[in-house]
Order: structure tokens, then sequence, then C-alpha cells
């Protein structure tokens, strides 16, 4: 099984000068191969890697600044814009903004790399051009190192190795049991067995101080040196927050993935959900602040990432990822079936009209989440669990009915 491990990186001078080069010179030949590749579209022709694998050659021997990048590094990035132009269609692939593009590049040969441990905290890979390179040793590999990224982030520069650690999903899971997730945008994560699971990713302090460097960012130059010291402070706190919200993700994604057979979720594409409030709503110019709210939860709330966490994990416990239809998950009643958008109270309440069932409204749509998984596994065996699902699934070994609701509150 392929897997990563992510490492701080301790640079020195020269190798962060080298860095930003090589990361310049990928950005280079992205841009110049995604041109080229249009302006042959436009002719009616097609361009694939292998011309341009072999033009990029003879640039290397025109341009002295394109030769000192490490050939295997602007090969991969032509590989990426292959592979992205096949995907996604070339006119839809987005160019490399040197202001907004965050430098990255591949070293795709494992081979010509070495890591070794120094001391408990500390370790050193070789990498080609770049020699050798120190960053703390958090976490064992675990494994073959097949390939290695380098990136940044704001003022921090990080190392990715992509590991195999020779291990296999394994056919059945350990529990028979299912769960349903409803994600929201007031509470991160509801379980049908009664849990509310959220974190709050950036204090008071924090959101205050962003707000201060927005306003101080404005009013600073462009291009000047006390501009570029104030985004990377901004970077700085933005970075601590997706940490947070990633440890957040995972770590419920572990203790879902581990403790059930089945997790079921809806099946929602959050990229059109949070698309750009002035291209979403009827009429221009109505509903643009509320629909701009809605997408910062949505996205605060770390949906997407949530979902590729416990995907993750299901590779490891063998946990079956059963995704259902969202239409009136909020608004059916869970003991009834009952459909009334009037039996939502508000966004924490629900009450049903019909049978007068109270229950909290993010737990009733988690459990008409689990309904609806139940529904489209009973036509036959999840051969990922090992057995039929066709009967209501026992709660897990050991575990006692829930008797009243609960918060899990993730520690800072």
């Amino acid at each position: 099984m392929l897997v990563g491990r992510k490492y701080r990186v301790a640079f020195t001078a020269e190798q962060v000068d080298l860095s930003h080069l090589i990361g310049d010179a990928c950005r280079a030949v992205w841009n110049t191969g995604l041109e080229q590749r249009r302006e042959y579209r436009r002719g009616g022709a097609f361009m694939n890697y292998v011309q341009q694998s072999a033009e990029l050659t003879q640039a290397k021997m025109e341009f002295r600044w394109l030769a000192q990048a490490p050939s295997h590094c602007l090969q991969q990035t032509l590989m990426d814009l292959d592979r992205a132009c096949r995907d996604h269609g070339t006119f839809r692939v987005q160019w490399r903004s040197q202001r907004r593009w965050v430098p990255s590049f591949r070293f795709p040969d494992g081979r010509g790399i070495r890591v070794e441990r120094l001391s408990r905290r500390w370790g050193r890979a070789k990498l080609p051009k770049l020699g050798w390179v120190r960053f703390r040793f958090s976490r064992p590999l675990d494994g073959d190192v097949r390939s290695a990224t380098i990136s940044r982030d704001g003022d921090v520069w990080f190392v990715s190795f992509l590991v195999d650690d020779e291990t296999c999903t394994p056919e059945k899971h350990a529990s028979t049991s299912a769960v349903g997730v409803d994600r929201g945008v007031v509470v991160a994560i509801a379980c049908s067995d009664n849990t509310l699971r959220d974190r709050q990713f950036a204090t008071p302090g924090e959101d205050e101080r962003y707000r201060r460097l927005q306003k101080r960012l404005m009013r600073q130059r462009r291009n000047s040196a006390n501009r570029s010291k104030t985004r990377v402070a901004m970077r700085r706190l933005k970075r601590r927050e997706r940490n947070r919200r990633k440890d957040f993700a995972a770590y419920s994604a572990d203790q879902l993935a581990t403790r059930y057979g089945m997790v079921v979720i809806e099946n929602l594409c959050v990229r059109n959900m949070t698309r750009s409030a002035r291209g979403s709503v009827a009429e221009p110019g109505t509903g643009v602040a509320q629909k701009s709210g809605l997408n910062r939860a949505i996205l605060d709330k770390g949906w997407h990432i949530f979902e590729l966490a416990l995907r993750n994990v299901a590779r490891r416990t063998g946990c079956h990822i059963v995704k259902v239809p969202p239409a009136y998950t909020s608004q059916r009643c869970s003991q009834c079936g009952a459909v009334d958008p009037k039996s939502r109270e508000s966004q924490a309440e629900f009450r049903c009209t019909a049978c007068g069932y109270h229950e909290h409204a993010d737990i009733n749509a988690a459990k008409n989440i689990l309904a609806g998984g139940q529904s489209v596994t009973a036509c036959g065996d999840l051969q990922p669990m090992g057995g039929s699902m066709k009967q209501e699934p026992a709660p897990p070994r050991g575990a006692s009915a829930p008797t009243r609701l609960w918060r899990v509150e993730i520690p800072s």
C-alpha cells in the first residue's frame, strides 16, 4: 500500500535558493508546455509528452538556468501536465501564476533517494542537486521510498515521501456494525450513534489578528518588503488553521473507520456547492452575501477533507464507505418516515409534525443517512465486510445503547 509521509525541512540558504530556482523552472515548463498544447489544439493538431520531452532536452541546451534544475523534476512536470490535459481538457487546465502557485517539485526516482536517521528527532535525505537535506524525523517511514516531493507553505519547506509499506487492505472488517454520518455547518460531524464531533479551528484572537493583517496588507505598497512580511504572517495563521482541520478530520475518520465496518455518508459534490457566489444565484446582486457565508462555513468544516481522510483509513481497516443521495435527509423523520420542511424547527431542533418525534436535527439526518445506506446494501452482500447487511446491524461488541446525547470535543 502506498502511503505518504510529510516532514518539515531545515534547508540551508543555498538549498533555499536552489529550491526556488527549481520551482520556477518547473512553473516555466508547465506554462510553456500548456501554451504549446493550446496552440496545437487551435490548429487542429495534438501534442503529447514524448514530443515535449524531446524539445525539453533541446531547451536545456539553450537556456542555462533551465539546465540547473534536475531533469527528472522537469520531466515529471510534463507528465503531470499531460495527465491533467487528458483528464480535464487542454483549455481547462489552469496556469501556474508566480504569486498564487505554491512552489513544488517532485523527484520520481526513489532509487536515487537515501534516507538516514541522525538522532531521535532529526534525519536527513539525499536528493538530486540538493544534496543532503535535514528534516524533522517526526514519524518513521516504515517502508521503501518511491518518490519525494519538495513543497513550500509560507516561509516553511516540507518534504513528502511516497512510501510502500507492503501492507494490503483487509478482506473484511473486524466489526459488522454500521454508522451514518451527517456533515453540517454548525457541527462538523454528526453520527447516528448520537455523537457530535466538532472543533474550533481558529481562536477569536487569531481571527482578529488575521483581520488586522488584512487591513495592513491593503495599506502597503505592492511588491514591497513589508507587504511580503505581512503575507507570510497571514499564511502562518492559515497554515495553523489548516493543520488543526486536517488533524480533526484524520482523528474522526480513524475513530469511525476503526470502530464500524460500514460508514454511510451523503453523496455531496463540495466543489459545486462552494462555487462563486456571484455565479450561483438566480438573479445578479441577490443572495450573494448569504451564499458567500455558506461557502465559507462549508469550507471551514472541511467536508471534503474528512471524506478523503475516511477513505484513507478505510484502506487499512477494510471499512466499507457507502454514499447515498442527500435529498430530504434533514426533513425526513427517522421514526415514521414523514417528510415535512416544517419539522425542522431550527438548525439544531427537529420535531416531527406527524408523530411528534423530537431529536437533534443533525442526529436525525444521520439516522436517515444510515437507513439509506442499509437500503442500498440490502440487495446483496458486502464483500469487504464479509457478510450480508439485510438485517439491522448490531452495535459494536462491548458497547451499550446510548441513552443521552453527548458531544465529542477534540482537544486543541
